[in-house]
């Protein structure tokens, strides 16, 4: 196998710094709520459904708890759900017929709540721990596929095509399938109720379409013989309200990042990493693997000028990861084969980047995006700049194959491009799978002297950033090129500072374990 044999000590320096400047954040984040932090625990409470005028139960009882957010949601709705022997829906029902005001009722002293929140957080946990339960017993019963997972996308806007499209992508050999988010969601400051047929750019992120697709792979994960696992999206200023879902709706992935909605979606950077925190929690429950965002550094910043930032990046993902309880096996960090093509030597780069992130993170199922920003009309060259990712990926044992398509640039991509793409891996991975076996590198090649340089600019990065902290730095435009004010962005009026008297049993549970 292919080793840089990297210095252990610039590696735990490394660490260190990441350590540095997450946990300097994780004191805000601990200090802190969100609107849709609440909303997840009303969620986890069991609340579900939608008014008849059309708005979601969640939002219906956040927002008339607003007012007293700072203490949390548990205290007045536990009170109420008791003092009024109701039901979570019930309640939501009461408050949105002006029939219960939760501002004005009396709350109880906790420790007449203590019990009955107990076995509410009990029932919360069970429903989350029985389908990951359920994922382990499906995966012994049908079989895991070999690493790499071969990773597809459906994108239709209507739930039941892409049902239909992924039922196909499996039978041609993918092993995971993410169904893209519609375009607008992540700027919603409310999850859509139920089953969902249209949609820009993707299909709107519902329990009912998250039911409806797992139901679905399940099946034809019987026929073809291994499990196939489905990805979503928790991110956007429902981050952990999807997370969520996910867990009870037992999605097998997550693409979840610490700074892709402050970077790419200019949502707040002091909600964004409150929100994250949450979401993690729930995948560390659940057992879900989250895939972070780094490989879109490369689409607004060039590869060869930025492959630093999307070291230290990963190093900072991986360490909020591991104050949510997520281990390194549930740490699908992001990177990508972005470097233009026409610069010489390309290829050797390519593998120095990757065996750069594969040797830093060795026990981690690293997530490994396909060419985007200089794929071209050309099919025929498109087709040879995936064949080299896919090398790439089967070289650098790569975890996770994000596979390229001819059509990449189109969101729903013909179904004889998905098709390609699954043979074109399965070519690929099969016939390099002991490539790396038969090589050493030379410590002065291109490949190894490529890597050391982009670690040795990742440490002076992170360096400066543990100096200034996360935030200053993501406000210098150090990711991605792109500076976001941290009291700015969507969703800044979500942020809470917890008082003193903050109750949350439902979070206590998830960081219990």
């Amino acid at each position: 196998m292919l080793k840089l044999n990297l210095p252990t000590e610039k590696i735990d320096h490394a660490r260190e710094l990441a350590r540095s400047i997450a946990d300097s954040v994780q004191s805000y984040i601990v200090a802190h709520t969100t609107d849709s932090v609440e909303r997840t625990t009303l969620r986890l409470l069991g609340l579900d459904g939608e008014s008849s005028e059309g708005i979601v139960w969640p939002n219906i009882l956040g927002d008339h708890l607003k007012p007293l957010l700072s203490g949390g949601a548990c205290p007045p709705v536990f009170s109420a759900m008791i003092s009024h022997d109701i039901d979570i829906d019930a309640l939501a029902a009461a408050v949105d017929e002006k029939q219960i005001d939760l501002c004005k009722e009396p709350i109880l002293p906790r420790d007449q709540m203590e019990a009955f929140a107990g076995e509410c957080a009990k029932k919360a946990m069970a429903r989350i721990d029985a389908t990951a339960d359920r994922r382990d017993e499906l995966v012994e019963k049908l079989g895991d596929p070999q690493k790499p997972w071969l990773y597809v996308i459906v994108a239709t806007g209507n739930i039941h095509e892409d049902l239909r499209q992924a039922q196909m992508a499996a039978r041609q050999g993918a092993d995971v399938i993410a169904v893209i988010r519609s375009t607008i969601q992540s700027l919603l400051d409310y999850v859509p109720y139920g089953i969902t047929t249209e949609g820009y750019g993707g299909t709107y992120a519902t329990q009912e379409n998250f039911k409806l697709m797992r139901e679905g792979l399940d099946e034809v994960g019987e026929e073809v013989g291994r499990y196939i696992r489905l990805v979503n999206y928790a991110s956007g200023l429902c981050m952990p309200e999807i997370a969520a879902m996910g867990a009870v709706e037992r999605l097998d992935m997550m693409l979840n990042d610490s700074m892709y909605g402050i970077l790419f979606r200019d949502i707040n950077p002091n909600r964004t990493f409150v929100d994250q925190y949450t979401s993690r929690l729930l995948s560390a429950r659940a057992k879900i693997i989250i895939n972070t965002g780094e490989d879109n550094y490369l689409t607004t910043a060039d590869a060869m000028e930025a492959a630093h930032t999307v070291l230290a990046s990963c190093l900072i993902n991986e360490r909020f990861a591991e104050l949510a309880g997520l281990s390194p096996e549930l740490m699908g960090l992001g990177h990508a084969f972005e470097i233009n093509p026409e610069i010489a030597d390309s290829l050797s780069l390519e593998i120095a980047h990757a065996l750069l992130i594969r040797e830093i993170f060795p026990n981690h199922p690293l997530k490994y995006m396909p060419p985007t920003k200089y794929m071209t009309g050309d099919v025929f060259r498109g087709y040879q700049m995936n064949a080299y990712f896919n090398l790439v990926g089967a070289l650098t044992h790569q975890g996770i194959q994000l596979l390229g398509m001819l059509t990449e640039a189109m969101h729903t991509p013909y179904l004889m491009d998905r098709a390609l793409a699954v043979q074109n891996a399965k070519y690929a991975f099969k016939a390099a799978r002991h490539l790396s076996d038969s090589f050493d590198l030379r410590t002065d090649g291109p490949i190894a002297l490529r890597a050391t340089e982009v670690l040795d600019k990742a440490l002076r990065m992170m360096e400066h950033i543990a100096d200034i902290g996360l935030f200053d730095a993501i406000e210098e435009g150090l990711f991605a090129d792109i500076k976001r004010p941290r009291e700015l962005g969507k969703g800044t009026g979500g942020v809470y500072a917890k008082s003193p008297d903050y109750w949350n049993p439902i979070l206590d549970a998830l960081r219990g374990k």
